[in-house]
Order: C-alpha cells, then structure tokens, then sequence
C-alpha cells in the first residue's frame, strides 16, 4: 500500500483519488471547495477541506510522508504552479501536476514536478485510436508510435495457430495474451489456435496495427 496526496477535488482529481483507494492505496484529498470534498470523502480514505495556495496548510499535510502528492488543478494554472513550487520546497518525495499545455507542463517540470500528465489529451488519444481501429476494444499508448491493443480475433486467423500465420513477420505486430474473462493469460506458445469470440492482447506501432485491422 502507498500513501498518496491528492490536490483538487475536480473531475479528474476526485476520479483518480477514488480508483487509487479502490486499488488499496491511502489517499488523502485536500480541495478548497467544501461541496467538492463532501462528495468523495466517503470514497476515499481521508478527504478535508483546505486552500494549498497557503504553505502552513501543506506544511500541516505532511507532504514529506506522502509516496506521491498529485496535483489536479486544472482550471487556475496560476494555482497549479504555486503548489506545485510549495510542494517542491517542502520536501515532497515524488509530485505529478496535470497540465493541459505543453507549455504548461514545460514550466511545471522547471519549478518542481517531477511528472507532468495531460488526462484530456491522453483520452483523445485513446479514443481516437480505438474508434479508428475495426473490432478494437481498448488501446494502451506506450509511446508515440507503439502502443498495446485489444482486439477481437480476425475471421481468417480462427482455427489457425500462430506459427501457420507468420503474423510477425506479415504484419510486423506481436500477439502477446488471450483475455480470458477478465483475466489476460501470457501466450507464450506457437501452436495456439486461435478461437472464435475470444479477444487478443497484441503490441507493435500504432500504424502497423491500425493497417492490419482495417484491412
């Protein structure tokens, strides 16, 4: 279990404070608005009310305790980089800020955070990629140009094994799992058949996966 800190209690922040506790985290939640807060606190494992623009606030927070404070202050920039630079002063061990702007996560990282994420950009990213891709059901961008997918069975690959489809070396991706329910299993070996109805995990660059899809 890690404990973590997260600042603003905004859509993203209260999503994000919520699936942490949910995967066994301790999460505190400090927002200034009181109704923001009310509406997670039973969600997560502490939430309170508080202005982090003040540094004798922070300072009572502890953010030296925390594995990660997170920042998720999106509509004040001028906001964000202020807890952010206080963060930094007071010893935070490892800061992620939310940016909307490459600028903005330019001028973050100079003044103290050590990771920058942009959840709007990401998901549009995402989004776009999965809807582009035929009988695509989810997408994990690794990179700019390689990202994991999960995708059903192409109809000419059912009742074929791998090592018959050269699926490597045709279409320069990697089958690398099976989802099974909701678990994924490793495929590790050449004689597989593939099945009907069920879902691949496949990896290789995001082009090569989008032609082998639409094909």
């Amino acid at each position: 279990m890690r404990s973590m800190l997260v600042i603003g209690a905004g859509r993203f922040g209260s999503n994000l404070a919520v699936r942490l506790t949910e995967m066994g985290n301790e999460v505190l939640v400090v927002d200034v608005d009181e109704e923001a807060v009310n509406k997670v606190s039973s969600l997560v494992t502490r939430a309170q009310i508080g202005d982090c623009m003040k540094i004798e606030n922070l300072r009572s927070l502890g953010v030296r305790n925390f594995d990660i404070c997170f920042v998720c202050i999106s509509e004040n920039f001028q906001s964000s980089m202020e807890i952010t630079s206080l963060l930094k002063e007071l010893g935070a061990a490892h800061i992620v800020s939310k940016a909307d702007r490459d600028i903005h996560a330019d001028l973050l990282k100079k003044i103290g955070a050590d990771e920058v994420v942009f959840p709007e950009r990401d998901m549009a990213q995402r989004t776009a990629m999965r809807y582009s891709a035929l009988g695509a059901f989810d997408y994990i961008e690794l990179s700019k140009d390689y990202a994991i997918m999960e995708i059903t069975v192409p109809k000419c690959w059912i009742n074929h094994k791998i090592s018959d489809l050269n699926i490597r070396s045709q279409h320069e991706i990697n089958v690398i799992g099976i989802r099974a329910g909701k678990k994924i299993k490793p495929l590790i070996s050449a004689e597989y058949v593939f099945k009907e109805n069920e879902h691949l995990i496949i990896a290789g660059e995001s082009k090569n996966i989008l032609r082998m899809m639409n094909k």
